[in-house]
């Protein structure tokens, strides 16, 4: 007798090991295979934290690709990467999902080494377009017939670098497809002109201004005549007669929409004629939810661009009760000065609850501008706000500045002007990876003439670093890391510091700790460790890595003859070699020096404590340093 064996229940999802097993579906399949993506996609999520709403409003499109092109032969690019969860998990990598973002797992954007289905690296937004067109025109030379895809977030169309690829790709006039993902939010809702004008047809007084104007100069001829008894037919083609495409068709390209993102039967014929159509550029035009199929999503999709693990159910953050970030303190800052002072104006990219503007745009809407993802025009737009006797407040992520360098210099440096650039997420971020670790800012920065730069060793240094970064006459920088601070009192009235002056925060007579910002207390932790083995380490806050206190570091560095520099930034060319330059033109060459921070490599993702501690930055690090620079052994 035979036992009859128990039958295991598996998903459709774990049927699918690549895109060709997709091509296999029918279309009732693939959306069963939508509603797995989903679950997955949410369960992984809730425990690893991650871009949740980004992803989930791009299922259905992310499926209907990999059907209709022939991946990886075909290359999809998808801006910005926080959208490619479900196009992670469809190129066999479900199995490996679970670890997003976690240190040593997934990462938790398209990255070469992780799959050939991964055509390009954006961690950025708004490379897309310019990617896929030197794709597109390298295969065209290899007389390879394969195509390039890329996939475009409307917020990532707030930026220059996608117009200049839409003008040069028009230019060309190769086949390049281009999928705009209109789902009316970049990170914070939207804002410009573009945003509003993807959504809307001409109405009102507009349209009938508009209407007058062509009637009188249609009139001109027979044809105006017959153009305009076509158009008075109907007002709803008149009006129709004004779309979105208009402004794709003014760069060559052919507009396809917009279409339902989340009805795989429309997408999949539109993929389909265009991909079987030699047609040159094309845009194709999807309006897609952000957290599709997650009601808490759907309801804050600002909340759920990025967050941390969850509880699903309610939707609420398993948030850890703590000191209060430094994101939070300088937003509150910032509003509270702006109160008493009607000259002071913030500036966001994109980032408003990012960067803790949502205060100070909420009380003082008419003094706040969120520019869009378009880091230049903000830096460039505070100049203008400057010129006029402002005093612009600039937010923006340290990995984000880096795309306003020029403009630093030449809008904000060379005339001197009174503006505050704000660097939030300085150092390490954790979980996001080297696309978003701020480790460069100081070494990009501090050449640039006529600039201050800052860095508070805790929340309540913050307040008072902003307070005299507003009211400095020139340019200045507070850099500030992400996470919580060290819970000290906050200052509840504000002084300006002396600029280029530090403090003394521990005397020694054996070695000097030279660390900044986010590594003060680690020193001073350190400093406490090496007491006990006898060697007395003095500690000095500088406060400002540029102009740098000479002074004070010189005095104290030819007292003990031992220097360990310390910083959350990229070893080369940072806080330490400023240090260095110092002590050589104070002619100070018997001093013997050790400089701790992030290696000549880029940092992967993990949690900041266990990147300080593999970057050597951490306060046993530290210890470890200054036993070694002593001649002693541990």
């Amino acid at each position: 007798m035979s036992i009859p064996q128990p039958t295991i229940q598996t998903t459709l999802l774990e049927r699918i090991q690549s895109p060709a097993d997709i091509r296999k579906l029918s279309l009732a399949q693939m959306k069963e295979l939508a509603q797995d993506i989903r679950d997955n996609i949410i369960q992984v999520v809730s425990r690893t934290g991650g871009h949740l709403a980004p992803s989930l409003g791009v299922v259905e499109l992310t499926i209907a690709l990999h059907y209709i092109f022939n991946t990886p032969d075909d290359k999809l690019i998808w801006d910005v990467g926080h959208q490619s969860y479900a196009h992670k998990i469809l190129t066999g990598r479900r199995e490996q999902f679970a670890t997003l973002r976690q240190y040593k797992g997934m990462s938790g954007f398209p990255k070469f080494k992780e799959s050939i289905y991964d055509a390009f690296e954006t961690g950025h937004s708004s490379t897309s377009i310019s990617a896929a067109l030197g794709i597109t025109l390298a295969k065209s030379l290899k007389k390879d017939g394969h195509r390039a895809i890329a996939v475009i977030g409307d917020g990532s169309m707030t930026a220059g670098l996608a117009f200049e690829a839409l003008n040069h790709a028009g230019h060309l006039n190769k086949d390049l497809v281009v999928i705009l993902n209109d789902n009316e939010m970049s990170i914070s809702p939207n804002v410009g002109a573009l945003s509003s004008f993807l959504s809307r047809k001409l109405t009102g007084r507009t349209m009938s201004r508009v209407k007058a104007h062509l009637v009188e100069k249609l009139q001109i001829s027979d044809v105006g005549e017959n153009i305009l008894n076509i158009l008075r037919k109907s007002e709803e083609s008149f009006k129709s007669f004004f779309t979105p495409g208009m402004l794709f068709e003014a760069f060559k390209f052919d507009y396809v929409g917009p279409i339902d993102g989340h009805n795989l039967e429309d997408l999949l014929e539109t993929l389909e004629t265009v991909r079987d159509t030699e047609h040159g550029p094309v845009l194709i035009h999807v309006l897609t939810k952000k957290g599709k199929g997650y009601e808490p999503a759907e309801k804050d999709p600002d909340i759920f661009h990025g967050i941390g693990p969850f509880d699903i159910v309610s939707g609420k953050p398993h948030g850890s009760k703590g000191a209060v970030t430094y994101t939070k303190v300088f937003g509150d800052t910032i509003a509270d000065l702006a109160t008493g002072d009607d000259k002071i104006v913030a500036i966001s990219a994109a980032m408003v609850s990012g960067t803790g503007l949502k205060r100070f745009a909420t009380e003082f809407p008419h003094r706040f501008f969120d520019v869009g993802i378009a880091e230049q025009h903000a830096v460039t737009f505070a100049a203008g706000l400057a010129v006029e006797g402002l005093r612009p407040v600039v937010a923006i992520y340290s990995t984000f500045f880096q795309r306003a360098l020029d403009q630093i210099i030449h809008d904000i440096c060379i005339p001197n002007l009174p503006i505050t650039l704000a660097i939030d997420r300085a150092g390490v971020v954790g979980d996001d990876g080297p696309t978003h670790h701020g480790v460069f800012d100081l070494s990009f920065l501090r050449f640039i003439p006529n600039i201050v730069i800052m860095s508070p060793k805790d929340e309540e240094e913050l307040q008072h670093m902003l307070y005299t970064s507003i009211y400095h006459n020139g340019p200045s920088v507070v850099r500030y890391p992400r996470g919580p601070g060290y819970e000290v009192p906050l200052a509840t009235s504000l002084h300006k510091l002396e600029i280029g002056k530090g403090e003394l925060l521990l005397e020694g007579s054996d070695i000097l700790l030279l660390p900044v910002g986010n590594r003060v207390y680690p020193a001073l932790e350190a400093a406490k460790g090496l007491e006990k083995v006898g060697i007395s380490a003095a500690v000095i806050n500088p406060r400002f890595i540029k102009p740098l206190d000479a002074e004070l570091i010189c005095r104290w560095a030819a007292q003990t003859k031992r220097v360990v520099t310390v910083e959350d930034n990229a070893r080369l060319g940072g806080f330490g070699s400023s240090v260095l330059e110092l002590f050589s033109r104070r002619n100070l060459y018997s001093v013997q020096t050790c400089m701790l921070g992030h290696p000549d490599h880029f940092v992967e993702h993990g949690p900041q404590k266990t990147l300080w501690k593999n970057s050597f930055i951490d306060a046993p690090a530290i210890i470890r340093a200054a036993i070694k620079l002593m001649g002693r052994e541990e």
